[in-house]
């Protein structure tokens, strides 16, 4: 819908086929922040940023894995996108300033007041819908027709499984990628078989079986995105915002086991390595305060998801290690504030503060949100054959395409997901703009 809206700018007549009977996707279903360097509201903030410092973000993150044309690609692309939005469509961005998400040189997260990922996907349909740009709900894409290595048309299977067949000058694949396809996890991301998917089931790899059956290019197909923070039973996401407060996560054997600030993503192979694969998120009344501004920790103390332990007696109940085990946990947190100016000996993590009764937990497991692999891109989101060479009128966005996380978990960069999606959107755009003619 973001591609449809920079489309409509631009005078270009587009349509959106979603195929299922609402809009929502993944990106419903993440918090809805979007990194973006330079734009007029960091500006306004005196928020001193920069592509080139985005750029060395993500290249950090992902040590160079990642493909150096869609970096600066998108580093360029996604803050005149989210620019674009509020000016023509009214979006009022937020940034999140409280505290930098793991990788980050600068606060650049933006956000809709609402911080939620529903409101995201609400403001884009509802502007959409006021431009009367038609989105054909129940219209799942099936067919891909080519000639001459350029699209013609494509095939939608109606909720009657009726065919209809409409043509076009250009394509943007908007589908995702392939995180609910178990074959395609269990080939290419093995060690998340079998872990919960929190995606959206129409992540089917749609985006890839087209592509191998055009000769399209594929890309960084071990690149995922994964969260250590997913509450069990309840199902819903805890904000790692509480890790980077100064939350930790604890095993059953009352112990930590890594660096919560690295990053979420590589943490769900870190806590699906743990005895069970679940552990305990722990944290305290000031994190517990700092949590509340989010929507999604709202829902999920509502739930029952956070348990309240007034002493760490309780605390070692609740998570059934002992308290001898639990003591040492926590006073390693003191004695690395008093004796190692913060350091943990364990993990190398820097603590500013340690965590004080009483203490707050959730149960979690680690999950796969959505891949980053995809189809291989040029820096106007063209499809790439085998040979290098773009298919002219064949565009992919967010997760259909190759992502800037690199071949690995660890290599995604908070926000990067929604990078892929806003900025792919925003350069497709341009691109066919350019390619038809029309106004930039």
């Amino acid at each position: 819908m973001s591609t449809a809206l920079h489309l409509h700018d631009r005078g270009i007549e587009c349509a959106v086929f979603e195929r299922d009977d609402s809009p929502s996707g993944s990106t419903a279903l993440s918090s809805g922040f979007i990194p973006a360097p330079c734009t007029r509201l960091q500006r306004s903030l005196g928020i001193m940023d920069s592509v080139d410092l985005f750029v060395q973000d993500l290249r950090a993150k992902s040590q160079g894995q990642a493909s150096k044309v869609i970096e600066n690609a998108y580093a360029s692309a996604v803050g005149p996108a989210l620019d674009a939005l509020q000016v023509n469509h009214g979006f009022e961005w937020e940034i999140l300033d409280q505290f930098l998400y793991p990788g980050h040189s600068v606060h650049r997260m933006h956000t809709l007041p609402e911080r939620t990922g529903q409101a995201l996907m609400g403001r884009l349909l509802s502007c959409v819908e006021r431009l009367s740009i038609p989105v054909l709900t129940g219209s799942l894409v099936t067919e891909i027709w080519l000639q001459n290595q350029q699209v013609i048309g494509i095939g939608v299977m109606r909720e009657d499984d009726s065919v209809e067949r409409y043509s076009c000058e250009a394509l943007v694949l908007c589908c995702n990628g392939y995180g609910g396809n178990p074959e395609l996890i269990s080939q290419h991301i093995p060690e998340m078989r079998g872990a919960v998917f929190a995606g959206h089931k129409g992540n089917d790899g749609s985006a890839l079986i087209w592509g191998a059956q055009m000769d399209a290019q594929l890309a960084d197909l071990s690149g995922y995105q994964g969260h250590g923070s997913w509450a069990v039973p309840h199902g819903v996401l805890m904000t790692w915002a509480l890790m980077m407060s100064g939350g930790i996560q604890i095993n059953s054997l009352g112990e930590r086991f890594h660096d919560e600030t690295k990053g979420y993503s590589e943490a769900a192979v870190e806590v699906l390595n743990q005895p069970g694969g679940v552990v305990w998120c722990v944290f305290d009344e000031r994190i517990f305060t700092h949590g509340s501004e989010f929507p999604d920790f709202r829902d999920a103390n509502q739930m029952g998801a956070i348990k309240k332990c007034m002493s760490i007696s309780e605390l070692a109940v609740l998570i059934g290690c002992s308290q001898e085990a639990l003591d040492r946990t926590l006073q390693g947190l003191e004695v690395s504030l008093l004796k190692h100016s913060g350091k943990d000996s364990l993990t190398g993590r820097i603590f500013t503060n340690d965590l004080k009764a009483p203490f707050f937990a959730v149960k979690v497991t680690g999950a796969l949100f959505h891949t980053q692999g995809g189809l291989g891109i040029d820096a106007n989101s063209r499809v790439l054959s085998t040979s290098g060479e773009p298919f002219l009128n064949l565009f992919a966005a967010g997760g259909a395409a190759r992502g800037v996380s690199g071949n690995s978990v660890w290599g995604y960069l908070s926000g990067n997901g929604l990078l892929s999606a806003f900025a792919g959107a925003y350069i497709a755009a341009c691109s066919i703009a350019d390619s038809l003619g029309f106004k930039k």
